[in-house]
């Protein structure tokens, strides 16, 4: 196993991971990317981003591809699809199959998968009827009727943004009533383009060569339904991309790290930026805010570096 030594080491080639590398390599250190996939995350499928400012319409792919061309112009090594073995944070040790990298600080950038209905046809349909963020894809539903899964804050807040755009919204919840803030209900049941259906979940997505239909069950009655739409947005919550080093530093209750604004964990030397860190938004300019923050600040911290805390 080849060694391998940097300044700092990001694990996750994602925009936070990217953007994380651009601002570390301008600050004259030695900087790696570490990924289990090619680089460029989540938004390298989706098909069109909207909401990037600089960019009216932008394929994710394209995105993602410009900001690795960026971290390449300062020299950023690059190290994808390596099959990680084990994480050590405190004493900033990473190996794979190949390489052991051995880090003066550590930027986590391993992002956050929304949680899946695993349900048939919830694959199939991604991207062709089956988003997991309004945000982003809300706007190709213009004119169109739409479903929302889940019963939280998230859940109904994105519907009530999608009903600027799509005719109608459906509240696709598994219990009776919903587990958001009160006051989020009372804005959601006020919302005339919104229609809840209780004691219900989805069985099965159907399409052709988009979505069509959801195949629903009353959890009460067991009774079957087919749910004439266009798109289905499962919120039924997010899971941090964390197994590799879960338990090592401070985590809330869900699993997302704990970090101060300039990104810094509960370990010395170790940020965490994006989509796998406490946040309130999850987006790509966020991811990438967040990169450029927790970089300058590892810089900060490699300044300050006594060469005696080399591993």
């Amino acid at each position: 196993m080849e060694q391998l030594k940097f300044d700092t080491v990001i694990l996750g080639g994602g925009p936070a991971g990217l953007s994380a590398a651009i601002y570390a390599a301008r600050g004259a250190v030695s900087t790696a990317i570490v990924d289990i996939n090619m680089l460029g995350g989540q938004p390298s499928n989706y098909l069109e981003l909207e909401n990037y400012p600089g960019f009216q319409v932008v394929e994710g792919f394209d995105l993602m591809e410009k900001f690795e061309e960026h971290a390449d112009k300062f020299g950023v090594q690059k190290f994808p699809m390596q099959e990680i073995e084990s994480v050590d944070l405190k004493n900033k040790i990473i190996k794979t199959k190949e390489y052991e990298f051995r880090a003066k600080t550590i930027i986590i950038a391993t992002g956050a998968q929304p949680m899946k209905l695993g349900v048939p046809g919830e694959k199939e349909f991604v991207g062709r009827g089956v988003s997991y963020c309004a945000v982003c894809d809300g706007a190709f539903y213009r004119n169109k009727i739409v479903a929302v899964v889940g019963g939280g804050n998230a859940a109904v807040e994105e519907a009530m943004y999608l009903t600027k755009f799509a005719d109608k919204v459906y509240v696709i919840h598994r219990r009776d009533e919903l587990r958001a803030d009160k006051i989020v209900q009372e804005r959601a049941f006020k919302n005339e383009k919104i229609e809840f259906i209780w004691n219900s979940i989805v069985k099965e997505i159907k399409g052709d060569d988009l979505v069509s239909t959801v195949v629903l069950e009353n959890v009460k009655t067991n009774a079957l339904s087919n749910l004439s739409i266009n798109g289905v947005f499962p919120y039924i919550g997010m899971t941090p991309n964390v197994e590799l080093f879960s338990g090592q530093l401070q985590q809330d209750a869900r699993g997302f790290i704990i970090t101060d604004n300039t990104m810094k964990t509960s370990l010395d030397g170790v940020f965490a930026v994006g989509d796998v860190r406490t946040t309130p938004l999850r987006q790509v300019i966020t991811a990438a805010a967040d990169g450029a923050v927790g970089a300058v600040y590892a810089v900060k911290y490699l300044e300050t570096y006594k060469e005696s805390t080399v591993v």
